[in-house]
């Protein structure tokens, strides 16, 4: 399913490359997408692991646009030169604006991450897409607005594309 075909009203997960792709200027439908949501057109929700996941990736791609590390290796690289670190913030202001968008940021509980093993046993995904799952599940929310083809192996959850991404 496209992004754009999500009914309103309709509740949904949404995955940390959704605000990427729109933080970074990438989709203009992760953008639209976001907008549905801010104005409460869509219930949306997303857990902490997501948005620890946006600073984590937002920092890097923050790091490499300022030109104070090249790839590869960019977490090694700027880990060893906190005054580096010291000049980001953009990565830090735009994760911030997630509070405002309309979306419910879920906390992490301990017995989700337990879960999760038994997802990533069962359909072999990485950590944090696991946890999105067993999330996901925990909350009997059965769409997840996400452009990781991993997830479409997930028996009874339904993945939302934008199309303007090419993977």
């Amino acid at each position: 399913m496209k992004l754009n075909e999500i009914k309103p009203g309709e509740q949904l997960f949404v995955d940390s490359n959704i605000f990427i792709y729109h933080f970074t200027g990438v989709s203009d439908e992760c953008t639209a997408f976001l907008s549905r949501c801010e104005t409460g057109e869509l219930i949306a929700v997303t857990s902490v692991n997501v948005i620890l996941e946006v600073l984590h990736r937002l920092l890097m791609i923050e790091a490499v646009r300022k030109e104070l590390v090249q790839p590869p290796n960019i977490v090694k690289k700027i880990s060893k030169h906190p005054e580096k670190l010291k000049q980001l913030n953009e990565y830090y202001a735009n994760t911030e604006k997630i509070k405002d968008m309309g979306i419910q940021i879920q906390s992490l509980k301990f017995d989700t991450i337990v879960k999760s093993h038994t997802v990533r046993l069962s359909h072999g995904l990485m950590v944090n897409d696991s946890v999105i799952v067993a999330s996901m599940q925990e909350n009997a929310i059965t769409f997840l607005a996400t452009a990781d083809k991993a997830f479409e192996k997930v028996a009874g959850i339904e993945v939302c594309r934008p199309n303007d991404v090419d993977l």
